[in-house]
């Protein structure tokens, strides 16, 4: 690009200010596939910084009252609020996801993730426990752990950074927050609004970079107890590795491959067009959409025929058209790792029903370039596929029928993740049973995605390490003492 003025270019945030970097890499709008904005290339010596601002901040703020850390961070909930729609337009832009999800899920979760801490915040309890016998009283307390490290990934930008931010700043930590470096504008945004929300410097410290630079220095540093990273699994193994020799806590938040099983007596109407959004939505870019659909062998062919007409109806545009249902997929690469899946289901023998390669795919002229794809939907196709395996983390979900409830219960279970799962029945009693064999950490029935910030978020197996929410958020975030008072 010739004008390169013109580019957006973003600036670490460390110790309450604005810091510009020396090295700088492209950030690509996903809907034209041009460079839009420039992102700081940090490393070690950004971190080092961040780790210094931190540590000077922490006796201040841990010192701070839960009701006096609520305070700020209702304020800053209001003022991400109050700019919701500039927010909405940068996440739709920097991420390629729909204006229309950004307004109506990201940035409104978002800034319920810091009302949601703020109130939780005020309503833990210490256990007490007395041994008369002894002549003792036994109690716990909650101590703040220090610098919380956090990386967030690029699929939900905004979204996933505050739900690790909010209750680690909650809790009396301070922290160094690392976004995608595919996606840091809004984090960017984020940091303008901090002072005013009343977070003292020091407090929030952004670093912007790629995860073998800046992501292996945070994690690798001494003086950073505490690590809550979502993202891959070979990442996450690496971060094990650097953690180690540090005994870090660690919550890892990972990958997904994740059941739709639909028995023949689900509820049609609601079950179709659920499933291709809990399918489709974001592009597919969510680690809890569902990849693998199995359908019960009686209503197979009927299901088959309804979710493929309504998949076609998804419609695929550019972000900001309030009409689309999918955006543009987050970078080149990743839209050809998609496709690369496509291609192997097809030389397995695996058949196309719509989308990719089947359908065509009309774009504004300016937006050719841009990384879209359409929701594709593949039947015929045997569960040692990797398709049926590993995540794509694109708007791909294959179809497969089954007999019996105990088989799709082994079937559901046979891959190395266990994020979440959805159940369609109006049967009960199988609901329960089947939710209960399920190896995976959330199971939606007869719905998906509605969630109860309150209650545990996480995956057994590949998926993960430890749980999110208010109760396990704060435990996480603290660690525990015991007292033992002899009078």
């Amino acid at each position: 690009m010739a004008g390169t003025k013109a580019l957006l270019t973003l600036e670490n945030f460390i110790n309450g200010k604005f810091v510009p970097c020396n090295s700088y890499i492209d950030s690509y709008d996903p809907s034209t596939g041009d460079v839009y904005c420039r992102v700081p290339n940090s490393g070690k010596e950004e971190i080092d910084a961040a780790v210094e601002a931190a540590r000077a901040a922490f006796p201040g703020w841990s010192a701070r009252s839960p009701q006096e850390r609520s305070q700020v961070l209702h304020r800053l909930a209001d003022l991400l609020e109050q700019s919701l729609e500039e927010l909405a337009q940068a996440e739709s832009r920097d991420q390629g996801k729909t204006i229309t999800l950004a307004r109506t899920m990201d940035i409104p979760r978002s800034v319920q993730n810091f009302r949601f801490f703020a109130s939780s915040i005020l309503h833990h309890t210490s256990e007490c426990t007395q041994m008369d016998h002894m002549g003792c009283l036994h109690y716990t307390v909650r101590a703040p752990v220090g610098i919380a490290g956090l990386i967030s990934p690029w699929n939900l930008p905004l979204y996933l950074l505050t739900w690790k931010v909010a209750p680690a700043i909650a809790a009396g930590n301070t922290v160094i927050a690392k976004p995608s470096e595919l996606t840091s504008v809004t984090a960017w945004m984020m940091c303008k609004l901090l002072e005013r929300a009343g977070v003292p410097p020091g407090v929030v410290n952004i670093v912007f970079g790629t995860g073998p630079r800046v992501g292996e220095a945070l994690v690798s540093h001494p003086e950073v107890p505490l690590i809550s990273f979502t993202g891959s699994q070979p990442t996450a193994e690496r971060i094990t590795q650097l953690s180690a020799p540090h005994c870090k806590k660690l919550s890892l938040e990972l990958g997904g491959k994740n059941p739709a099983i639909i028995f023949e007596d689900a509820n049609m109407e609601e079950c179709i067009p659920t499933t291709v959004k809990s399918s489709f939505a974001n592009q597919g870019e969510i680690c809890l959409c569902t990849s693998r659909i199995f359908v019960q062998k009686s209503i197979y062919s009927e299901f088959l025929e309804k979710f493929v007409e309504a998949t076609r109806m998804w419609k695929v545009g550019i972000p900001s058209d309030p009409s689309a249902s999918m955006g543009a997929l987050i970078s080149k690469a990743h839209l050809e790792k998609v496709r690369s899946y496509i291609k192997k289901a097809q030389m397995e023998g695996a058949q196309i029903l719509c989308g990719e390669g089947v359908d065509t795919l009309n774009l504004p002229r300016r937006n050719q370039a841009g990384y879209f794809m359409l929701p594709t939907v593949i039947t015929d196709i045997k569960d040692e596929s990797c398709c049926m395996k590993e995540e794509i983390f694109g708007p791909v979900t294959c179809v497969v029928p089954f007999d019996s409830e105990e088989e799709v219960i082994q079937r559901a279970n046979s891959v190395k993740y266990g994020l979440a799962a959805t159940v369609w029945s109006s049967n009960v009693g199988r609901i329960h049973r089947v939710a209960k064999k399920l190896q995976s950490g959330l199971v939606w029935t007869n719905c998906w995605l509605i969630r109860e910030l309150n209650l545990p978020f996480g995956g057994m197996k590949s998926s993960g390490v430890g749980r999110e929410g208010a109760k396990d958020s704060y435990e996480f975030f603290t660690e525990i003492k015991t007292i033992t008072i002899k009078h």
